[in-house]
């Protein structure tokens, strides 16, 4: 695994040993970052169920001015800082421990551009996700949340306050890109 784009390309990045998380081939976050830009210039990033912390990762090593990277798993959070300090990325991310959707309460008051959640399979989480994200405010206006899921897993439902702008198929991941909607042009 390594990272596919930017400042950082080709650079390695160490896996969490055993069968519990499932990266993300770099061929699918290549195609993923195909489809949201290249660049990712000073974008706020949130990576919910981080694993190695590969998106948010690729996404400073395009530009993003920060990352918070959520994951419960210590092995996990312990690759997380070995990547991070493997990239010199220490200053612009910062690594929440908890429980998802819980742990979106330490986020209170952010905003975040750009989200990433790549949840286990069998947590079936992509609703919730949705949910806690539009619930708690923690996405900009211009917001773009990917959802990564298993192909079987039902679409979730967009809230008002999101529309479904994407979606692909890679083998039995399915991604969903999701945009943050404009206001009601006819409100007041």
């Amino acid at each position: 695994m390594r990272i596919v784009g930017g400042e950082a390309r080709g650079r390695p990045l160490r896996a969490v040993p055993g069968k519990a998380t499932r990266p993300t081939a770099d061929r699918v976050r290549q195609s993923l970052f195909d489809a949201l830009g290249q660049r990712m210039d000073d974008l706020r990033v949130l990576d919910l169920y981080a694993g190695t912390g590969a998106f948010a990762l690729e996404a400073i090593s395009r530009g993003a001015a920060s990352a918070v990277l959520v994951e419960s798993d210590a092995r996990a959070c312990g690759v997380i800082f070995h990547n991070l300090a493997a990239l010199g990325y220490e200053d612009r991310c910062r690594v929440v421990r908890g429980e998802l959707p819980q742990a979106l309460g330490e986020l209170s008051g952010e905003r975040f551009d750009l989200v990433f959640s790549d949840p286990p399979y069998a947590l079936r989480a992509a609703q919730a996700t949705l949910e806690a994200l539009t619930a708690r405010r923690l996405l900009a206006p211009d917001a773009r949340v990917v959802l990564e899921t298993g192909r079987r897993e039902p679409l979730p439902q967009a809230p008002p306050a999101l529309r479904l702008a994407d979606e692909r198929r890679y083998g039995d991941t399915r991604v969903l890109i999701f945009q943050a909607a404009p206001p009601d042009a006819g409100a007041i």
